[in-house]
């Protein structure tokens, strides 16, 4: 019986992936808050000590300030509790990836209304190319919401950033993004968040392999579904578990200065930069394979239309070709036999 049911999926899969991703999304939006339905991007000013931040925040220990926001013109103000997070970036960055906490009757009749927990994205480093890969992480989450109806939502920000120093404080003006929580994601899916350690081969089969053909795409190794390293899992009302992707800045696309090829077990993996792609999923049956290579063949024009609508956020217009050839390298391995057969059917993993 499974195996009809998992062959009449695949049969829709293929002969229509990309209504049935619309339907669900469809659905998605309709649960989504206002916050994240609007995408122009959104002014925010908020200050801090990057010190302090560094140096006394972890897990559970919060700094209050104010996050101020411009709503359709109009400045406003809520309370908020901010942490540093994100192991590497903490430890190495100059602006610290940051978790906000929002009281339900602070953001109460604001923009802010059905969001407890964010995260903020910010630059690593103060550097010229530090915008542009902003708006390529970015990107990568944009790939994934036309991939798959189960994703984060994000919204790009213009932050005014006030470190405080002392006597003398220094203003920051820099890109950044709000990623929202994965209660919401749960919420819009009818699912339920999971915290225990899933084996990939116990996770959804199609799911699993949306996501590692994407981690493909994106080139990135820095993940592990089954630890939830860089993914979260949802158990769905149907019984499915399913793996969503996040933080991406260590992938192929973004090319951060600092990204670093992945360790696994002590070992470093056999590529020699984060721009080599190394397909890191579990061997499945073929025809899981094949019906998601049909997907994303039929999703390119819209994924480059994603791409596309991005042009204009770029400062650097060499760095927009870049990430887009990067993207279109991928879609000429799928369109080949040959490079599809040698670069991800025999490279999948069995432990």
């Amino acid at each position: 019986m499974k195996n009809q049911t998992l062959l009449l999926i695949l049969t829709l899969l293929i002969y229509s992936p990309v209504s049935l991703l619309s339907q669900a999304s469809e659905a998605v939006d309709r649960e989504t808050t206002r916050l994240f339905l609007e995408q122009d991007i959104l002014p925010i000013r908020l200050g801090f000590s990057n010190k302090e931040m560094k140096k006394e925040t972890n897990d559970s220990t919060y700094i209050f300030t104010a996050l101020h926001f411009s709503d359709q013109g109009e400045w406003d103000s809520l309370d908020v509790r901010i942490r540093a997070r994100g192991n590497y970036r903490r430890a190495h960055c100059y602006f610290p990836p940051l978790k906000v906490k929002i009281k339900k009757s602070e953001a109460k009749e604001t923009l802010f209304k059905g969001n407890k927990e964010l995260k903020l994205v910010m630059p690593c480093v103060q550097s010229s190319s530090t915008h542009d890969n902003i708006v390529k992480e970015y990107m990568a989450y944009k790939l994934f919401e036309v991939i798959s109806p189960y994703h984060f939502k994000t919204r790009m920000a213009d932050i005014e950033f006030t470190e405080f120093r002392g006597k003398k404080n220094k203003v920051h003006k820099v890109k950044g993004f709000l990623i929202e929580d994965i209660d919401k994601v749960a919420e819009r899916a009818n699912a339920r968040k999971m915290k225990r350690v899933v084996h990939p081969l116990e996770q959804d089969d199609l799911a699993s392999v949306q996501n590692d053909f994407f981690q493909f795409m994106i080139g990135n190794t820095d993940f592990s579904t089954a630890y939830q390293h860089n993914q979260k899992l949802i158990f769905t009302a149907d019984f499915k578990t399913i793996p969503i992707p996040y933080d991406f800045d260590m992938s192929g696309l973004v090319d951060a200065s600092y990204a670093v090829v992945s360790q696994v077990g002590g070992e470093v993996l056999g590529i020699e930069s984060v721009t080599d792609r190394l397909y890191r999923g579990f061997e499945r049956d073929e025809s899981v394979f094949q019906a998601v290579r049909q997907q994303y063949l039929e999703l390119k024009p819209e994924i480059f239309r994603a791409i596309d609508d991005l042009k204009v956020q770029f400062e650097n217009e060499k760095e927009f070709g870049i990430a887009r050839n990067f993207i279109d390298d991928f879609f000429t391995i799928l369109e080949n036999d040959s490079q599809f057969n040698s670069q991800i059917l025999r490279k999948t993993r069995t432990k």
